[in-house]
């Protein structure tokens, strides 16, 4: 199984509704939410995945963005109010496993969904913090979560070891798009491959945005889009394709230009079946268009979910 960690920004939300409307995520691939913000986006996400009836993780807990305040501080009788109550029906959807973070305000959510009946064996656990496998062993010595995502290290695997599911930032971030101009095409990800020798429920990562959150963007002086595709030994690698006029952050639907152009010279030399986010990129090369730099992380992500969904669901 593999458990796309995906925070819940609003083009990240729109590229896990596209998918999952499109039926293009296939049986093996759960995404996990983890809301940054309570918006509509959020809340037409989650609907859309209990109206297909595909299994989706959200995070009750978050550790980062203003999730939890927006839960606090909407009041009855505003728009918040209304996406708060939306949010908690929904939430009780059985299509909807229930996930939390082990970090300070873990217990209290433990203690609140033991009450309300919520099994353990269905929550999906989020532990990489060693201070917390105290309390891992002390809620779960009797019943394992269905999911335990967990970092590759020693300390974890001696101390978890049932449903175990390894959460691991495979995307080498730059702190410039300019710089990947200096890799362009570098090793992603074999765990596809060896998860279940090494007795894993499943794998996880961040996709190719990463783990590093931040809460606003910027105009980059760079365009960069970053497409995953297997390598002739099944492992997965990915390509940078980056804009030329990096001088300034003028004109960023010509930087996207050039960076799809040269996406659509790799793709034609060597092509595949494309996903939809693929076709959608080709086709704003074909048209000229440019959707925006949030469409394209977008069109990325769709990207590359997509094809690890058609890759499971072929048995490879």
């Amino acid at each position: 199984m593999y458990l796309p960690y995906i925070r819940g920004r609003q083009y990240e939300l729109l590229a896990l509704r596209e998918l999952v409307t499109n039926d293009l995520l296939g049986d093996y691939v759960i995404p996990i939410i983890e809301p940054v913000k309570l918006s509509p986006t959020l809340i037409k996400t989650i609907a859309e995945y209990i109206r297909v009836g595909h299994q989706l993780a959200v995070i009750r807990n978050p550790g980062v963005g203003s999730f939890k305040e927006d839960i606090q501080e909407a009041k009855h009788d505003s728009k918040e109010g209304v996406y708060k109550s939306e949010f908690q029906k929904l939430y009780d959807d059985d299509i909807i496993i229930k996930s939390i973070i082990l970090q300070k305000n873990a217990q209290s959510l433990l203690n609140y969904w033991n009450k309300a009946g919520v099994l353990k064996k269905n929550l999906l656990v989020i532990n990489t913090d060693r201070d917390f496998l105290d309390l891992f062993e002390q809620e779960f010595s009797d019943e394992n979560p269905c999911y335990a995502l967990i970092p590759d290290e020693s300390a974890f695997r001696r101390r978890i070891k049932r449903n175990r599911v390894i959460l691991d930032d495979k995307f080498e971030k730059q702190s410039r798009n300019a710089d990947y101009q200096d890799i362009e095409d570098e090793f992603f990800s074999d765990d596809h491959l060896y998860f279940k020798d090494d007795g894993l429920k499943g794998f996880a990562d961040y996709s190719v945005v990463g783990n590093d959150y931040q809460e606003g963007g910027f105009a980059p002086y760079a365009v960069a889009i970053h497409i995953v595709y297997f390598a002739k030994d099944n492992s997965l690698r990915v390509k940078h394709f980056v804009s030329d006029s990096n001088e300034d952050i003028s004109n960023p639907a010509k930087k996207f230009y050039e960076a799809v152009s040269k996406l659509n010279t790799w793709y034609q030399a060597d092509p595949f079946p494309p996903t939809l986010g693929m076709k959608t990129l080709l086709s704003h090369y074909d048209n000229e268009t440019y959707p925006g730099l949030g469409s394209v992380k977008k069109l990325s992500v769709m990207h590359h979910l997509e094809l690890m969904g058609k890759y499971l669901s072929e048995g490879k």
